[in-house]
């Protein structure tokens, strides 16, 4: 008997534009993280080489003295804890909310239905520069001033129309029948709702989650216009005051604090990029 030849796999062609494509995406890269380098070169070079009329792109003896500044700053972990009950507030609560609106706005109809997801658009087209003054007499009326819950609500009001609308694609990608199916077999609109709906949805969820997360987190505007006085209750960004001084400014504690505030950022994208990315792709499919 002869041998059964086996079908040789055919070798895909390479297209003629795909390095280019990819010197491109390289330039793309390069250009983005460049900042981030220079960031974090900026906190581990000396104060002399801060200060060079010459500056290099790198640096013959790293020190982490701006990040022994950082870290002796009595407040700075005060100011870590606050922004991050501040941030996963947010988020916890956003994510909540803009599921069950999602759902509630795709799932069943009633009157000015559409008025309302207009309204949602409209939200996202305001500045938020246009508003901070109205929020303040807003949270000055409500007490809150200098509290955390002056930042968690502002921020969990603007992180709203985004996450509503961005989940109510996903919503509707789920079938419908599969719904009428679980009724079939039992299960309780609740039961529909957080057993088989949310974890459908949980992808968009990660994914407005992470834009609720960075807005919060890199907060500067607010945590500047509604903390006036009580400093136990500053955030991250403020703590980078410390360390600008207009006649002296310490560029190296600068550097070193915005290198401590990006490490939780990018924990965070870690944690959730898997289903980030089917978040931002869609991966609910019928």
């Amino acid at each position: 008997m002869s041998p059964v030849r086996r079908p040789v796999p055919r070798r895909r062609p390479r297209l003629p534009w795909r390095p280019a494509a990819e010197a491109t995406a390289l330039l793309v890269a390069v250009v983005v993280a460049f900042p981030l380098y220079w960031m974090v070169l900026s906190a581990v070079k000396p104060a002399g080489e801060i200060q060079s009329t010459e500056p290099r792109p790198w640096t013959s003896s790293p020190s982490l003295d701006s990040f022994r500044r950082v870290f002796q700053q009595h407040d700075f972990g005060r100011y870590f804890v606050n922004s991050l009950v501040v941030a996963v507030s947010v988020v916890i609560a956003s994510a909540l909310i803009a599921f069950l609106a999602a759902t509630a706005v795709t799932r069943f109809r009633f009157r000015f239905r559409t008025t309302l997801l207009i309204m949602f658009l409209v939200a996202q087209m305001v500045p938020v520069e246009a508003l901070t003054i109205p929020l303040f007499f807003l949270m000055r009326d409500l007490g809150q001033l200098n509290t955390l819950g002056s930042l968690i609500l502002p921020h969990l009001a603007f992180s709203l129309p985004f996450a509503i609308w961005m989940l109510r694609g996903f919503v509707r990608a789920v079938p419908e029948a599969l719904e009428e199916a679980a009724y079939l077999d039992g299960a309780s609109r609740a039961r529909f709702l957080w057993r088989i709906l949310l974890p459908l949805v949980l992808p968009g969820l990660v994914a407005t989650s992470v834009f609720s997360f960075i807005s919060a987190w890199n907060d500067f505007l607010f945590a500047k216009s509604f903390i006036i006085s009580d400093t136990s209750r500053s955030t991250l960004p403020m703590a980078l005051l410390v360390f600008y001084k207009p006649d002296e400014p310490d560029w190296g504690g600068v550097m070193a604090a915005s290198t401590v505030m990006t490490v939780p950022v990018l924990v965070f994208f870690v944690l959730v990029q898997r289903r980030l990315v089917s978040g931002l792709g869609g991966a609910v499919k019928d």
